[in-house]
Formats: C-alpha cells, structure tokens, sequence
C-alpha cells in the first residue's frame, strides 16, 4: 500500500496522516482502535469529561496505542478525568475548546504526546509557545463544535506559517482523498476526520444515524447552538455546533433567548421524540458530508483515502511556461 511520510506520522510514529477527531458520540475505543490498526492514529472521544467514559472505550480500545480527546472547558472542572486517562499511558491526550495551558505539564510528564486543536490565530500562537507536539487548524467547516471565524482553506496555511516545526493537522470538511491532498499542498502535515468516520462500520453512531449521514448534503449543514441549549449542554457560545438542519433547529435558531427560558420543558419534549426521529434530534455533520456515500470498515476508508491522495498527488498540475 502507498504510504505519505509527513512530520506528523514521524511525530506520532504511525504509516498515515491521518487522525479520528474524538467525537464523543461516535469515536470510541473500538473506532479509535481500527483507525490505529490501519496505519492512522485513532483518539476516543471522552464526552464533557467523562472519567467512567475514558476508562471504558480505552478498555474497548484494548492494547491499540490511541489517544483521548478532551473538552477543554470540561476538563477544567472535571480534572480527574485526564488521571483517568494518563493512568493508561495513552500516546497522546488532545485538548480543545478551552485553554491547555493548565494541563501541559502533567500530559508531558505522563509521556504523552500532546495535540491542541485552535480554531483561532490566537489559539494557534499559544499552543507554539507550549511546545505541543501537534497543532490541528480547525476551520468552521467542520462537523460539531469549532469557531465561527475561520474556514478550513485559509486556516490552514496561516497556522502553518506560525508553527515552525511542529506539524499542523487540517480539520473542517476533509472527507476523502482529495482533502487530504488539498491539506498537504496547503502546508499541513496531515488531516483530523470527524464526519467521514462516523459512517463507518466501528463507529459508535446507530444505523439510522449513519444512514441519515450517507443521504445527507453540505448545503443542509449550518452551525447553531439551539441543540446545546435545549439539552443544557454548557457550550460557550462562541463554540457552535454544525449540524443537519432540521425542524427543530429551523423552529428555534436566532430564538435563542426564548429557547433558554423555556430548557427544561423543551428539553423534556426533545428526549421524548425517538432516537431516529431527527426531524428533532440533531445529526453532528460537516460541510464534506456530500463526500460521504457508504459505511465501511475504518481500514477499508483509510486505504481508499490514502490511494486517492496518492494519485491526486502524483497526478498534479501541468506547468505551462
């Protein structure tokens, strides 16, 4: 199989840049542990924090070398939850949404690596003033929750520009291929995947999920935050999420004032609809959802994922002077 040697797989010693972005409802320790398995690196989501969830999916994961994912403004008020996960000497802990600052030393003196996602130039400086080992650029096209200021396409490079010899990552609306050849030529040295991941056969989501995910299209995706309110989910509001547009969010986006004083009985008429009603309950989806046609194994995606950036790579662009 071809294999794309970049800083990041000599970083993170693995075969391909590419990484599973912890999504905590879809990337758990059996998703994490296939995309590692195929050459990749695979991070388990841990929800807001969660040390019951860390410690399970990293059972899941068994003896796979993978990494977990946290919610930064979590972490802060549930610390416990990174022990949870350092005391199984994962490779790396990623951080996001939040300040890392706090919890850099005890990763590093842990022996893991240590991953920082920014959505913000600001963001970016500071994780090179760290010393992480990897900066992921995320752009507001991506699936779930990121900024609202940058797009993936003009992100990427500017961060690349700051972080001298620490490897950055793309994130927002990579979905096969092609993304991660975009993301190469862009200066970076990989790419993080949400969205595509989700429909794949590990992936914690249900049936209906990555169904409705498969027939799903960039155009219906918008970032709003009347999902977070109506479950009581604390996300600050700079942090929206992207999601499938639905008659719940089409009802109550830019009525988010009245969505909040009304949380408890909205809340209680949300959870009473069916898991795969999502007329009303959200689908986390990013602007490359077009991109995804079918659920296979993590293994079978990666190989397609990285042949395809292989040819586009190689094929290229004809000079004519």
């Amino acid at each position: 199989m071809t294999r794309i040697e970049t800083a990041l797989t000599r970083a993170l010693g693995i075969t391909h840049p590419i990484l599973l972005a912890p999504m905590g409802s879809a990337a758990g320790g059996k998703l994490a542990a296939a995309v590692t398995n195929a050459g990749g690196f695979g991070l388990v989501g841990s929800g807001y924090a969660d040390a019951a969830t860390v410690s399970r999916e990293l059972l899941a994961a068994g003896n796979t070398r993978v990494g977990v994912g946290f919610i930064t403004w979590a972490l802060d008020a549930k610390p416990d939850a990174l022990r949870a996960a350092l005391d199984v000497k994962p490779a790396a802990i990623m951080l996001s949404f939040g300040d890392p600052q706090p919890y850099v030393a005890q990763i590093r003196d842990a022996g893991s690596k240590i991953i920082c996602q920014v959505q913000t130039m600001a963001d970016a400086e500071q994780a090179v003033r760290l010393g992480v080992d990897v900066i992921i650029a995320q752009g507001r096209d991506a699936g779930g929750h990121s900024g609202t200021t940058r797009g993936t396409m003009g992100f990427v490079p500017a961060v690349v520009d700051i972080a001298g010899p620490i490897p950055v990552v793309a994130a927002g609306g990579i979905a096969d291929g092609r993304g991660l050849a975009a993301a190469l030529n862009l200066g970076a040295a990989g790419v993080s995947m949400g969205t595509r991941f989700t429909a794949t056969r590990e992936s914690l989501w249900d049936e209906a999920m990555k169904a409705r995910v498969v027939a799903a299209d960039g155009d219906q995706t918008a970032q709003t935050r009347v999902f977070d309110i109506v479950r009581g989910a604390p996300w600050p509001s700079h942090f929206p999420g992207r999601a499938l547009r639905n008659d719940f969010s089409q009802r109550w986006h830019g009525s988010e004032e009245e969505l909040q004083a009304k949380q408890v009985d909205e809340e209680k008429s949300y959870l009473a609809t069916r898991a795969d009603d999502f007329s009303t309950r959200v689908v986390w989806t990013g602007e490359g959802v077009d991109l995804v046609k079918d659920t296979p194994p993590a293994a079978e995606l990666i190989e397609r994922i990285v042949a395809e950036a292989a040819a586009v790579l190689t094929r290229g662009a004809t000079l004519v002077r």
